[in-house]
């Protein structure tokens, strides 16, 4: 075939994608409309699980998975809106790894609504001014988020789903690298780079700011100033990246949540997190793990934190690899329940991949 006739072969494909993507549309349309009676969730992060391991497993190529799961993403965020638009509240300012972590969940059709803390979030989507809240968790440097934790304590907001994200740094500027005088940066950006910057930037300033997109707008415009930051921030402020990929640890990644006020269902592949107030006496924490493990359950993390009830008295925030819906974890927690003053379940969703 020659060159027009590939270009002709591709305009044919064009136009039946076309038609396909319109006929799964009408198709997502009488499903929002069996929704709306039995007023179940619009957003359903098992199903989409559920898809994305379809065209994983059938995707014979030459489209790498990565870009099968973007496009996909895009066309089930699209179809979501004709739906009904779904709102996001996010911590942070937009170009921030949590506005990115949203937008790798709920695509670019979703309305996404910046929030200066993390305790924001949780309000907005209790009053349900939001449908659904992104919040970061836990970082591979840094260990839990404690702004996430505590206000799972007082909360009744489920997990939802979560997103395992590598953060990738990048140093932006539009002065030339040799003329930097000044890097802005949140601190987290400053203590992920240290190496690189003490080996790079060794006589430059550094300025923290409240956010790193904070820090690419202010470097985007000012003579002589860098900024540690996202490839969105670089996107969004009109700023070059003049090297990407500047963070010191290879594994340096962030675990986000979706919360809302929903339970997802079971897909085989799950992880359950759940609060624990243990009663103060001689082994309590021993009583609370033996039923877990003592059946095989799997724990990828335990971390304690003050009960913010009474002094000295604390709760732990455990997860675990299974479902509520598993039998085996079901009988589990009922028996840790009997060694607990409480017991409550923050969520069953799917389990995350690392997106890169």
């Amino acid at each position: 075939m020659n060159l027009d006739d590939l270009r002709k072969r591709i305009d044919e494909c064009d136009l039946e994608i076309l038609r396909l993507l319109n006929e799964r549309a009408r198709c997502a349309l009488e499903i929002a409309e069996i929704k709306r009676v039995q007023n179940t969730a619009f957003y359903v992060p098992e199903r989409e699980k559920a898809i994305f391991d379809r065209l994983r497993k059938f995707n014979a190529g030459p489209l790498p998975d990565a870009a099968v799961k973007g496009i996909y993403r895009e066309i089930i965020s699209a179809v979501r809106a004709l739906e009904r638009p779904v709102s996001i509240a996010f911590f942070g300012a937009k170009a921030t790894f949590t506005h990115m972590a949203a937008l790798r969940l709920f695509g670019s059709h979703a309305e996404y609504h910046p929030m200066p803390t993390i305790d924001d979030v949780f309000t907005e989507v209790e009053r349900k001014r939001c449908d659904y809240g992104v919040v970061p968790v836990e970082t591979a440097s840094g260990g839990g988020v404690s702004d996430t934790l505590d206000r799972f304590i007082v909360s009744d907001l489920h997990i939802v789903n979560e997103i395992m994200m590598h953060i990738k740094q990048n140093l932006l500027s539009n002065t030339p690298f040799e003329l930097i005088k000044r890097v802005y940066s949140k601190s987290q950006g400053f203590v992920q780079c240290r190496n690189w910057l003490k080996a790079n930037l060794p006589n430059a300033d550094q300025i923290e700011t409240s956010s790193t997109a904070e820090a690419a707008q202010i470097a985007a415009n000012e003579e002589g100033a860098a900024a540690i930051a996202s490839e969105l921030a670089a996107e969004l402020y009109n700023i070059k990246i003049l090297v990407p990929g500047i963070e010191d640890a290879a594994n340096n990644f962030t675990r986000f949540f979706v919360i809302g006020h929903q339970m997802s269902k079971r897909t085989g592949q799950d992880k359950t997190s759940i609060l624990c107030a243990i009663k103060d006496r001689p082994g309590a924490l021993y009583s609370l793990l033996n039923p877990l493990a003592s059946r095989g359950i799997n724990l990828t993390k335990i971390e304690s934190r003050p009960s913010q009830r009474k002094a000295w008295e604390y709760v732990f925030f455990i997860d675990m690899l299974g479902h509520v819906e598993d039998p085996n974890l079901r009988e589990g927690l009922e028996e840790v329940a009997a060694f607990c003053k409480e017991v409550k379940i923050l969520g069953s969703y799917p389990r995350g991949e690392l997106e890169e």
